[in-house]
């Protein structure tokens, strides 16, 4: 407690030295700018939710109004409608997209940290030339690699399966150079000091370099989340028993205008998930980040 209060205080001091600097009108202009860029930056995410629960007469006003006047359930309504004339039950779209997302996730946080690990801390034949291919592999983008993924995926006999949207994707660059940066900067001592203890290689991943760089796989975890869990299964994934709900809420955005309202609520529901698990992830990765020092 007493260290906390120390910390509050030397803050508190800091703040007041750095307010003698700065004049009462400049406080105020930087109050109003940044005012302004907070509201730039949630007024679409205010007008998803809104129109969520406006009626189909206050979805087709011009000019859109952004909060709702006559507040509705009936564009989740009609979602439920829709979903329950499905051919599949929409536990099995959901059950896929767990599956996908949870094994994507993982594989990318995991694969993608183990092969970091060596590339950053060792030197071996070839780990600057092979670090360099890393780096030009990420200005392919996923139209460039899409038709020999396929490729790929067809000779391996997985076109049709869950493996044909993770592997692509957990085979990829950027898990590997965002956590090769971020393990480069994991002092060197540790892991000898790790090695004089008697643990193995597979022992100094684990205890050493994960916990030292939960910051970078949790904001892995972050973006990986968010690509998995908004993935329709492209080409790779033709049985409509294996697709994801992402999928199935597109099709449903693709029918027209009668569906207005029912797209509105779709936007809310595949909106909600990734901010929440955003909200509670960077929470984690400020906590991680405040209280990460070595301690002597």
């Amino acid at each position: 407690m007493k260290k906390i209060l120390s910390s509050i205080k030397k803050r508190y001091r800091l703040f007041k030295f750095r307010r003698k600097n700065r004049s009462l009108a400049v406080d105020i202009s930087l109050i109003i700018l940044l005012s302004g860029v907070g509201f730039i930056s949630v007024w679409p995410l205010l007008f998803i939710i809104n129109a969520a629960f406006k009626p189909i007469s206050e979805i087709l006003l011009f000019p859109p109004k952004l909060f709702v006047q006559n507040p509705t359930l009936n564009n989740f309504f009609d979602l439920g409608v829709i979903i329950t004339d499905s051919n599949v039950i929409f536990a099995r779209y959901i059950f896929n997209t767990v599956i996908i997302t949870f094994l994507g996730t993982a594989g990318t946080v995991l694969l993608g940290s183990m092969a970091a690990f060596p590339l950053a801390k060792y030197k071996f034949p070839g780990s600057k030339l092979l670090s360099s291919t890393i780096v030009y592999s990420l200005m392919f983008n996923g139209t460039v690699t899409a038709i020999p993924n396929y490729i790929i995926m067809s000779k391996l006999g997985l076109v049709n399966t869950y493996w044909a949207v993770v592997l692509p994707v957990v085979g990829g660059t950027f898990g590997l150079y965002l956590m090769q940066n971020f393990i480069v900067q994991v002092p060197t001592e540790l892991i000898e000091s790790a090695k004089i203890d008697g643990q193995n290689e597979l022992g100094i991943f684990f205890k050493v370099i994960m916990p030292l760089s939960k910051p970078a796989w949790i904001t892995l975890i972050i973006l990986s989340f968010q690509s998995f869990w908004g993935t329709t299964g492209g080409t790779f994934i033709y049985s409509e028993t294996l697709k994801p709900v992402s999928y199935m809420l597109s099709q449903i955005i693709s029918g027209g205008i009668a569906r207005t309202g029912a797209v509105s609520a779709v936007s809310l529901i595949m909106m909600t998930v990734p901010i929440t698990v955003f909200v509670i992830s960077q929470s984690n990765v400020l906590e991680t980040m405040a209280t990460s020092g070595l301690k002597g």
